[in-house]
């Protein structure tokens, strides 16, 4: 089980400028990291398709990508995690779903399996794509070196999109662009949505580029407002009312590929979509294309009754989440965290039992997270068919309760637990600040 520890680390960052200096024969101080974080959402599970509210915050493990302007059009990428490097430059047309051209640093080992290894490519073709699409003009490329946090890719945690983040800003500086963060949450989701194909929300850009150290982030998104929720103070407390002090558990499943075969994810939405026409056109609405949120509360507890069991999950959980989101930021303003980690192990319930997600594995993990010590909360970090859990633990017990996580797990699991590094199989994290340039 690996330590807390600072991220980036002094260590960390030396080695990424080193790499990307004998790159691009360039000088180390003129290597510039960009730091772009994974992120967690505590409550918020499955809504945000549907217009609801939504929270989340970054930790202190994520993407590194260190690079220099390359003086001419040309993108030069290679990856702590993937063989191959990617090259192309960025007065290209890039196209939606063209495939990635990736070639490696040995001549005569390009091949399919490798291509198809390099598909972390296409998101720096992604990030030139969304750029291109709006109008900016690029003229410089970048020289790179891209690494993760050990072990926590397919993880659950929103690499795709912290890694299209962090293109987006070695981008921006090389060309001397000013963006704004909410401009660049629209310029990843276009590189997720139109250029990758995926059918996803905003979200996981959102956390990235906008939370703070020590803040939930909590984002309505249907109307994409959003704010940030601090904790109170230590000193605005009697002594005798003194907060617990929490880390974040994050304990990998091992499972890299998702165990079913059913279209989940796009026949929840339907399913969500479905309830709400039906909820609505009970009360007299006929509106087209309707989501959950478009159903005020009244409308749904007169009305409920009239769904099928499926699609009266569904709306139960749609319903039963956002209101727990609301709780949860009361609670959170309040410093009131073992409310707040009730409310984030419900969440984890409802979304086995009503919105019918997650996988064996993910499953046995969650249980075993909600029986370790000092633990205040845990649920699927994502939709629970792979990558790993997410939990709140007192502080002073977070070695305590990885070491029981993770020695509970190898006995319901171990084929699956003998695959993780077991340095890394359970992280304590804290959380982190947005992404940005060092």
């Amino acid at each position: 089980m690996a330590a807390l520890s600072c991220w980036p680390s002094d260590p960390e960052v030396n080695e990424i400028r080193e790499t990307v200096s004998e790159m691009a024969n360039v000088r180390k101080e003129e290597v510039r990291i960009v730091v772009s974080p994974y992120r967690i959402c505590p409550l918020g599970a499955h809504i945000d398709h549907q217009g609801g509210t939504v929270s989340a915050m970054t930790i202190n493990k994520g993407i590194l990508l260190g690079f220099t302007p390359s003086g001419s059009t040309q993108v030069v990428v290679r990856s702590g995690q993937f063989q191959g490097e990617v090259k192309f430059r960025v007065d290209e047309i890039q196209q939606p779903g063209q495939i990635t051209k990736t070639q490696d640093k040995n001549p005569g080992k390009d091949s399919p399996k490798l291509q198809e290894q390099c598909n972390w490519g296409r998101l720096a073709r992604g990030a030139v794509y969304a750029l291109q699409s709006r109008g900016n003009y690029l003229s410089k490329g970048i020289v790179g070196y891209i690494c993760g946090s050990e072990g926590l890719d397919s993880s659950g945690l929103s690499s795709s999109a912290a890694v299209g983040v962090a293109y987006l800003l070695a981008l921006e500086y090389a060309n001397d662009l000013v963006i704004s963060p909410k401009e660049n949450i629209e310029y990843d989701r276009l590189i997720e949505n139109e250029y990758l194909g995926l059918k996803n929300g905003i979200m996981d850009q959102s956390a990235i580029l906008l939370s703070s150290h020590g803040c939930l982030m909590c984002m309505n998104c249907k109307t994409k407002d959003y704010k940030l929720v601090y904790q109170p103070k230590v000193i605005e407390y009697k002594e005798s009312e003194q907060p617990k002090s929490a880390k974040i558990l994050l304990a990998l499943s091992g499972l890299k590929q998702a165990l079913t075969n059913n279209p989940g994810y796009n026949k929840r939405v339907a399913e969500c979509q479905e309830a709400a026409r039906i909820l609505l056109e009970e009360s007299g609405d006929f509106k087209a294309g309707p989501i959950l949120s478009d159903v005020k509360p009244g409308v749904y507890e007169a009305h409920k009754h009239k769904l099928e069991p499926n699609l009266a999950r569904r709306a139960e959980h749609y319903f039963s989440e956002n209101m727990r989101v609301m709780k949860g930021v009361e609670a959170w303003a309040m410093g009131k965290l073992e409310d707040f980690g009730m409310l984030i192990s419900a969440s984890g319930r409802s979304s086995i039992q009503n919105y019918e997600c997650g996988s064996e594995p993910l499953i046995q993990l969650y249980e075993i997270l909600l029986r370790a010590p000092g633990v205040l909360g845990a649920r699927f970090s994502g939709a629970g068919f792979r990558g790993c859990c997410v939990a709140f633990v007192e502080a002073h017990l977070a070695t305590e309760a990885a070491s029981f996580v993770r020695r509970e797990y190898l006995k319901v699991q171990p084929e699956l637990a003998s695959q993780i590094n077991p340095d890394t199989a359970v992280l304590i994290c804290e959380s982190g600040d947005c992404a940005r340039l060092l």
